[in-house]
């Protein structure tokens, strides 16, 4: 069953249902009346279960949003001078880092004081949210509930918008370009637009033209040299000849997309404008950061979270990039960092830079925990990571994954060039944050999230995997083809920052993205760039993606504030920075402050009303079935 995105009016029916847009409530008691009392019971207790199997792996990875913070809190008043801890880690055969009280306790045979669900644990619970998830009466209900959800919104907007915009009216300073706003999902190589990466390489074109730049066969190469070699000079440059934008033919071509990345189509010119890791320590680049962390300042009410890679080919990666975070002091109060790790190990192994997949493991996460051991032995990197909220994984989601067995080769075994699957690299991402993060709250530093690119293209397993992993995820457009995931997705409130401009580029046009339905259902959706370089044209292009979809799909001022409040929400910030955006109660009350996020009260009680009472539907139903349940209540509570 294939759900699109519009779900009161133009969603396919279930076989056996009759479709009536006038008939809607009538239409829905029948589909209630058809399931047996044992059958309610049964969609109750499954969608029970799923939720509390993702609960387990955010509790052990300390991931919920109220821990998370807590956490946050406490490490912004740790001071850097912390002594060594005596605690010993080592890497377990299963691919996780196990952390022990001392060394005796290691040799003496005790167990580590981190807890770590088993990999065999985490494929029988992703096994088991699938197995739900395509359970026939199940989808049915979750159906139902998804355009029930719909046209809810769509009555209480009826009876409720005039309302709505007094309110709004009445909060002075406060609209959509002065409430705050995080792109949760952007990347940091494509953080600049075309113009202003055009005038960066101009100017410096012009004003160190013999400046040493790269190294090519042997030879030392001026930035005048290079581009007299590509038959370019500064008159050349312009947003035509640097061709980054991902146009017709970048569609469902993701190896086209990643080629864009390249100005003028050369690999050189990246290398020497984009990387962190070059001839000139990643002075450039550092540069043109600087430039886009001013703007944001200037914008005021603008942030973001940049994403950086560690690709886990070496092992002094980390202090690479912290070096050059550090030496060229990009810090802002409007800038955080997660890290994005690339699933390119079949690349890795076949160029001879890795011999197993545990060695990729092994320069991601060692450091980390030498670091957590004794901050004093990666002084940088103890800094940079006070500023670092999370993880991600990035890659083409539209990759075929054969899933031939049930169960995988351990990390330290797994040495063909295959890559390993989605699933795989989610499970020993969260499993060695589970460690990481219980040692690095226990030291008193902060912690981190799964953040993962999930339901982009490709298999809806990624979703399920990341339903059960991760705090939220970016995109997700696929959920609208899963309705039982999608309805988890909701009554978990897992956060999407979607990109629509992105998705209309890459894997689906954009008026059938599923972003404005996400909305109206409520689930908690905000909008993100992704990477300005490639979709985006204006100086600002995370409310360019705004005015966008506010066009399209016509949103009002009070929607793209509860937008931009999600974007808060789902954010790695600080507790007490986000008090200061929405509210002085957040996390403690559910329900922020209609002062400085200029969205209703009346919308806050409403989507907080409308989940509580889903939430008691499905424990209802777990508990008693229909036998107490009328359909009334299950359908209009």
């Amino acid at each position: 069953m294939t759900v699109d995105n519009d779900f009161a009016s133009t969603r396919p029916i279930p076989t056996g249902h009759t479709s009536s847009r006038n008939s809607i409530p009538d239409r829905r008691i029948r589909a209630m009346a058809v399931m047996a009392p044992d059958e309610l019971k049964h969609v109750g207790n499954e969608l029970l279960a799923c939720m509390r199997l993702r609960q387990k792996y955010i509790d052990l990875s300390l991931q919920s949003m109220h821990e998370y913070l807590k956490n946050m809190e406490q490490a912004s008043e740790q001071s850097n001078g912390v002594l060594e801890d005596e605690c010993v880690f080592e890497m377990v055969e299963s691919g996780v880092f196990s952390v022990f009280e001392n060394q005796k306790a290691k040799d003496d045979g005790q167990e580590p004081f981190t807890k770590v669900p088993s990999i065999k644990e985490y494929y029988m619970d992703l096994d088991y949210v699938l197995d739900t998830i395509s359970d026939g009466p199940i989808k049915t209900w979750a159906f139902h509930r998804l355009q029930y959800l719909d046209a809810r919104w769509r009555l209480y907007m009826l009876l409720n918008e005039r309302e709505e915009t007094m309110q709004s009216k009445m909060v002075p300073h406060r609209d959509l370009y002065n409430v705050c706003k995080v792109d949760g999902h952007i990347h940091l190589a494509s953080a600049i637009t075309q113009a202003n990466l055009a005038r960066f390489m101009k100017t410096k074109l012009m004003t160190e033209p013999d400046r040493p730049v790269i190294v090519r066969d042997g030879q030392t190469l001026t930035l005048k040299q290079v581009f007299e070699s590509l038959n370019l000079t500064a008159d050349d440059l312009s947003i035509d000849t640097l061709d980054m934008h991902a146009h017709k033919g970048a569609f469902h071509r993701f190896d086209k997309f990643n080629s864009s990345f390249n100005p003028v189509g050369q690999p050189q010119l990246r290398e020497i404008f984009m990387k962190t890791d070059n001839f000139i320590d990643g002075e450039y680049f550092a540069q043109i950061t600087k430039e886009v962390m001013s703007d944001l300042e200037q914008s005021r009410y603008q942030m973001a979270e940049y994403r950086v890679s560690i690709y886990g080919r070496s092992i002094d990666e980390w202090d690479k990039l912290a070096a050059w975070v550090v030496d060229h002091k990009l810090f802002s109060n409007n800038v955080r960092w997660l890290i994005q790790t690339p699933r390119l190990y079949n690349i890795y192994k076949a160029s001879g830079q890795v011999e197993n997949f545990e060695q990729v493991l092994r320069n991601i996460f060692q450091p980390l925990f030498e670091v957590t051991k004794d901050p004093s032995s990666h002084p940088k990197l103890h800094i940079f990571l006070r500023r670092v909220v999370g993880f991600d994984t990035v890659d083409d989601e539209s990759k075929p994954e054969r899933r031939m067995h049930k169960k995988y080769p351990l990390p330290c075994v797994w040495d063909s060039e295959s890559n390993p699957p989605y699933t795989y690299y989610c499970y020993f991402t969260m499993a060695n944050l589970c460690s990481l993060n219980q040692w690095r709250m226990r030291r008193g530093f902060n912690t981190f999230v799964f953040r993962p690119h999930a339901g982009e293209a490709g298999d809806t397993e990624h979703l399920s995997a990341a339903f059960l992993t991760a705090q939220a995820i970016n995109h997700g457009i696929l959920l609208r083809k899963v309705p039982a995931l999608l309805y988890l997705y909701y009554m978990e409130q897992i956060g999407l920052a979607m990109s629509p401009l992105c998705n209309n580029a890459l894997f689906l046009e954009y008026e059938r993205n599923p972003f404005d339905a996400y909305f109206r259902c409520g689930l908690n959706v905000a909008l993100s760039t992704d990477a300005p370089l490639q979709f985006h044209f204006t100086k600002e292009p995370l409310v360019e993606e705004y005015s966008f979809a506010a066009q399209f799909w016509k949103f009002s001022s009070i929607d793209m504030c509860e937008m931009a409040m999600n974007s808060v929400i789902q954010s790695g910030f600080e507790a007490e920075v986000k008090r200061h955006w929405i509210g002085s109660d957040y996390p403690e009350t559910s329900q922020p402050d209609t002062n400085r996020t200029n969205v209703p009260l009346r919308r806050l009680q409403y989507r907080a009303t409308t989940l509580e009472q889903e939430q008691e539907v499905v424990k209802k139903m777990a508990n008693e079935g229909s036998d107490t349940l009328h359909p009334d209540h299950v359908v209009f509570c």
